[in-house]
């Protein structure tokens, strides 16, 4: 579907690396901008879930995903027009360095996203121990691609007034470009860390002070109204043309043979258009649904599992279904639904709760040998297994796949993921591939499974065991493989027809 091609103002946040404070940045000025009645529609760009919660909770509205390896750029444009159609402006957050991706053409960077949606980026320089160099980076940033438009910067961790001077005194000097705001250094405790980001906003108690804070910072020491004028004067330079903007990539079709970029057929949706074959978008939507025969897919959503895109959620109601969160932190009892959608999560934070709540354990795994549908993710794969052992403590889960979980102190599995369907199952063509990603501590203890119950093969990235992911049995479905669903359509009218045909047979 095509959406409202009308220029939305915006900008893209971005760094010289990961984890050098464009997060709490990107926090600060959409609360800020928020406080004073600016609609601000917050994207992410990659697949990060904790990050996108965070700006969720700090524009009031839901943050979505901008990711050119999982999707398409059509796919990847509509997305960012469809859902910040009604905003004020759109603010996305990069992730790594600004040119960083997953080749030497840059492909998949938070540059290319900047290109393709021709937003101005601002770029968070973190000034530790250094002046003059800022400059010198920054002005190599600047001639290192000159379709990449960077407006401005945005001081980070500046030691004091005089720092911040001869910082600003040297960007004034070689790049000529306007400094936006000289933020000093924050207390650590307003912002804990967890893993490869920041803690999941539903399990920082102080998520809301923690982001009224970010606004204090931002309305302190970033020109907020500057930022937003540039903003929308950037908005009015015209579009380049795809051809002078992009550089050529060198990825060649497997099946016609030509040379494509990301977003070519065979790369995002498993098969090419010259080349035939099968695609994840060939099913056909499922036909109306009237309301008092929608199917209930229960969410099992609370602060062991929590990473779930919005796109995901929206699809599923799309294609028919009503859903129900359902917590088995707090909830004793499963209601009835017709099919259980399981994210991912830290469900290792809350091992010892999901153990003690038997009498939800033992209803899923009855309900799973009863046919009902069950796809789960990451977290939600754990909580299908047998066991998760923490420090020498073994906690039971719901005993559904047979799988024993450790925890490492390092990621296991971490990095986008290309899966082709091999095997027979209930959410996916044989033949389609996918694309995702995996970010996992846990790791595998004890396993037994049948080869035909392993449905993806992983062509990048770990999977569960052997290169192999998708562990399908019954009518369930555990992965490691997060896919996004507006790269993915097929997925979630699967989940809907799965759960209508077991909503029509119980």
């Amino acid at each position: 579907m095509q959406y409202s091609n009308k220029k939305i103002p915006g900008l893209v946040i971005a760094g010289l690396r990961g984890g050098n404070g464009k997060t709490v940045i990107s926090l600060g000025v959409t609360a800020a901008w928020r406080d004073i009645g600016i609609n601000v529609a917050p994207f992410k760009k990659g697949p990060d879930y904790i990050d996108a919660g965070w700006l969720s909770k700090a524009a009031g509205r839901s943050c979505y995903n901008l990711d050119t390896f999982m999707c398409s750029t059509d796919q990847a444009e509509n997305s960012f027009l469809k859902n910040s159609a009604m905003a004020d402006i759109a603010l996305i957050e990069g992730n790594r360095g600004l040119y960083d991706g997953i080749d030497i053409q840059g492909r998949t960077s938070t540059a290319e996203i900047a290109k393709l949606l021709n937003l101005p980026v601002v770029l968070v320089l973190d000034c530790t121990k250094s002046t003059r160099t800022m400059a010198a980076l920054l002005l190599g940033c600047i001639h290192f691609d000159p379709h990449v438009n960077i407006m401005g910067v945005i001081l980070n961790r500046v030691a004091g007034k005089r720092h911040e001077n001869k910082v600003k005194d040297n960007i004034k000097q070689f790049c000529n470009i306007p400094v936006f705001g000289s933020v000093p250094k924050l207390k650590a405790e307003d912002f804990p860390e967890r893993h490869m980001g920041l803690v999941p906003s539903a399990e920082h108690e102080l998520a809301l002070e923690s982001i009224k804070a970010a606004a204090r910072v931002a309305r302190k020491y970033i020109d907020l109204d500057g930022l937003y004028r540039a903003c929308i004067n950037a908005s009015k330079i015209p579009a380049a043309s795809l051809s002078s903007s992009t550089p050529p990539h060198n990825t060649l079709c497997e099946k016609c043979g030509q040379k494509t970029s990301m977003d070519c057929d065979t790369v995002a949706d498993g098969s090419c258009g010259k080349g035939g074959g099968k695609t994840q978008l060939q099913t056909a939507p499922i036909p109306h649904i009237p309301k008092q025969e929608r199917p209930i897919i229960g969410v099992i959503r609370d602060s062991a599992f929590q990473f779930y895109y919005p796109d995901n959620l929206e699809s599923l109601e799309e294609s028919g279904a009503i859903l129900q969160e359902i917590s088995p932190l707090k909830a004793s009892d499963i209601p009835p639904v017709d099919a259980i959608y399981m994210g991912g999560g830290f469900p290792e934070t809350h091992a010892a709760q999901l153990a003690d709540n038997e009498s939800f354990r033992n209803q899923l795994k009855a309900l799973a040998m009863k046919g009902l549908p069950i796809y789960a993710e990451c977290g939600g794969l754990i909580f299908l297994g047998k066991s998760l052992t923490l420090d020498g403590v073994t906690y039971a889960m719901s005993d559904i796949l047979p799988v024993s979980f450790g925890l490492s102190k390092r990621p296991v599995g971490h990095g986008y993921t290309q899966v082709r369907v091999i095997q027979k199952n209930p959410f996916f063509p044989r033949g389609t591939l996918l694309r995702g990603h995996e970010f996992r501590y846990s790791h595998i203890m004890d396993i037994d499974y049948r080869e035909n119950e392993m449905v993806f093969a992983m062509e990048r990235g770990k999977g569960i065991i052997d290169k192999k992911d998708g562990f399908c049995r019954y009518n369930v479905f555990g992965t490691y493989t997060h896919t996004l669903s507006s790269c993915a359509s097929s997925w979630s009218h699967a989940m809907v027809k799965q759960a209508l045909q077991y909503k029509t047979q119980k």
